[in-house]
């Protein structure tokens, strides 16, 4: 199914969209990718959705891309025996290990490490930071706190410690089983939560043996201070403004969010941005102006695809909601100002062979009447290459490995069409020429650019380039070999 727009969709799936019906709808709507949320749901129900996904896969005849979101560790609070107590501004309250239920004076926190981690002068967030609390002092049962920021604080609320690197692996027991449960399955992507350092990356590459491609979640402070380490080891990149815009002050969210999506893009992976994109079509079938300006935002800084979570998993109009981020892309992209914001951000380095191909492939594209770029990829490697130069014409990225097609759906620009194995660039030419026909790109008097890797079948090899006729006949005749 061909997209009339290069930045993908990302759509969670939940209660409300996980029939066959409502999957296919939202894809028709504009999804790309799906997004299963280990959070919620039991392996029988993660399966069947996995299965239907692929049926619906099977029936449009183009590649989805699947993406597993592990949960990560949750740090919460106990329980209280009224339910819940006010907290009041300048109070005292006290974090223990004592599983006796809270007051309005103290509560358990059942978390050991973060005692062990505490300083005083920490600051300790409830409630996506709605209470706000201060250590005054603390020992390793216990954290004697002042109230900064009062409210009502309740059963199991999650808590966050922005100013402390946690001694917590990103891998909970439960996402271990998670992990070796999905990729049996066969998703794509695998998400990880409470990435903080790169070592929690390799830990789950470590598990998950080249099953899947790993995309790490930045939602803390020590995530963004050492991104550059955690994204030289990841495949891809979530900005998960949520968690982000609690441990940090808000003011400093858009700032981080547009330096990550230029460092992704520079390193050629792809990169998701995340959380409230459109949260008021939970409940409204339209969006605010804020949300549509804030879509908008994510595509001119050049982000690989925009998410939708409780919009499409559990709102009243999950397929209104996809329709409208994929209208906003729309807009965007045939925006005079985002080709120019697209192309003043465009990175110069040039160190590889594969690098200067794919440059070439786009200045050749942008500079004669060429239709589209078809690139042969195996890993993924060139296409990813070719979406990081953000071409004006289409790339095709052609692949005999449904693997590396449903990991593309997630890559900028990427339209994945399945191809035999070739082991002569001529044939792999013919197979470029009849792919752009076929789904529409280019006539037989229409010319495209071709790049692949020879001999094929080495990744990161791309080292040749042709500009093709589309017309069998001419191949043949100017090479009859």
């Amino acid at each position: 199914m061909r997209r009339l727009r290069n930045v993908k969709i990302v759509a969670t799936l939940g209660p409300v969209s996980e029939t066959r019906e409502m999957i296919g709808a939202l894809h028709r709507a504009g999804a790309d990718v799906f997004r299963l949320n280990m959070s919620h749901g039991s392996h029988d129900e993660i399966r069947e959705k996995h299965r239907i996904i692929r049926e619906v896969e099977a029936e449009s005849g183009g590649a989805i891309g699947i993406l597993a979101d592990l949960q990560g560790p949750k740090l919460r609070v106990g329980i209280f025996a009224d339910g819940s107590e006010q907290l009041d501004e300048g109070a005292d309250f006290r974090l223990d290990l004592d599983e006796a239920p809270g007051d309005a004076k103290r509560v358990c926190l059942p978390h050991p490490e973060i005692f062990a981690a505490l300083e005083p002068g920490a600051t300790l967030l409830v409630n996506d930071g709605k209470i706000k609390l201060k250590v005054r002092n603390c020992g390793a049962d216990h954290a004697n706190c002042e109230v900064i920021a009062g409210g009502v604080i309740s059963n199991r609320k999650g808590v966050n410690v922005p100013d402390v690197l946690l001694p917590l692996a990103a891998l909970s027991e439960k996402d271990r089983a998670d992990l070796e449960f999905v990729c049996e399955l066969g998703v794509d992507w695998l998400a990880l939560s409470f990435v903080q350092r790169p070592e929690d990356v390799m830990e789950a590459r470590d598990l998950v043996r080249g099953r899947s491609a790993i995309l790490s979640k930045i939602e803390k402070p020590s995530a963004v201070t050492q991104f550059e380490d955690i994204l030289a080891v990841s495949d891809g990149i979530m900005v998960a403004r949520g968690d982000l815009g609690v441990e940090l002050p808000v003011q400093n969210v858009p700032p981080i969010q547009k330096r990550l999506v230029r460092k992704c893009r520079a390193a050629a992976k792809p990169v998701i941005v995340a959380t409230q994109m459109l949260e008021s079509m939970i409940e409204s079938p339209m969006p605010t102006r804020a949300e549509v300006s804030d879509v908008a935002t994510a595509i001119y800084e050049g982000a690989d695809a925009v998410m939708l979570s409780a919009e499409s998993a559990a709102g009243d109009y999950p397929v209104e909601a996809v329709t409208t981020m994929d209208n906003v892309a729309r807009e965007v992209e045939q925006d005079p100002t985002y080709t120019q914001i697209i192309e003043a951000s465009r990175t110069a380095d040039r160190m590889t062979v594969a690098d200067g191909i794919v440059a070439a492939a786009r200045e050749i594209a942008e500079t004669t009447d060429i239709k589209a770029i078809c690139c042969f990829t195996h890993s993924g490697t060139t296409a990813l290459l070719t979406a990081r130069e953000r071409p004006r014409v289409p790339i095709i990225a052609l692949t005999p490995l449904a693997p590396t097609a449903r990991r593309l759906a997630l890559s900028w620009g990427t339209n994945c069409v399945m191809t035999d194995e070739h082991d002569r660039f001529k044939l792999a030419v013919v197979s470029a020429v009849k792919a752009a026909r076929s789904e529409g790109y280019a006539e037989a008097a229409d010319m495209i650019v071709v790049t692949a890797g020879v001999p094929f079948n080495v990744p990161g090899s791309t080292n040749i380039l042709r500009v093709a006729p589309c017309d069998e006949r001419m191949i043949y005749a100017s090479d009859p070999e």
